[in-house]
């Protein structure tokens, strides 16, 4: 709450209001430069605590650089549930076929466990999740990528 009694009642009449000489606590030198002034210099403790990847280096990013999206031969029965449920779950010689390919997936893995047969079509997989699908019963086939 406001009140008259305050230390700056004291100071009403003086030029500086008790800052020193002229000009001091009024504009750009009080907070240390415009933007992103003095952060090698002044400001150096301030960027340790409150950006401390600001100096890093970035890097850079290759052209050629694909993100390979990959699934594990345990989620495919829960991928198959979710089709089902949609209806867009096709059966090809009473197998279901999960595309893969289709689903935005590039690779299937081999953790995990399947209780059910599928064909499967992905463009790649791996030798343990091959081994996984035949011994369940199911065939797998590498999708050719366009």
């Amino acid at each position: 709450m406001p009140h008259k009694l305050r230390k700056t009642r004291k100071s009403r009449g003086t030029r500086t209001v008790g800052y020193g000489r002229t000009g001091q606590h009024r504009a750009v030198g009080q907070r240390g430069g415009h933007g992103k002034a003095g952060r090698r210099k002044h400001l150096a403790s301030w960027v340790l605590r409150y950006e401390p990847d600001y100096f890093k280096k970035k890097g850079f990013y290759s052209p050629q650089h694909r993100e390979v999206r990959m699934v594990n031969v345990g989620e495919l029965d829960d991928l198959a549930s979710k089709l089902s449920s949609e209806e867009q779950l096709e059966k090809e010689d009473g197998l279901s076929v999960l595309d893969l390919g289709f689903l935005g997936y590039d690779k299937l893995l081999g953790l995990g466990n399947i209780a059910k047969p599928f064909s499967v079509k992905v463009a790649s997989y791996s030798e343990s999740a091959g081994r996984k699908i035949e011994e369940a019963g199911g065939k797998i086939s590498p999708k050719e990528t366009s």
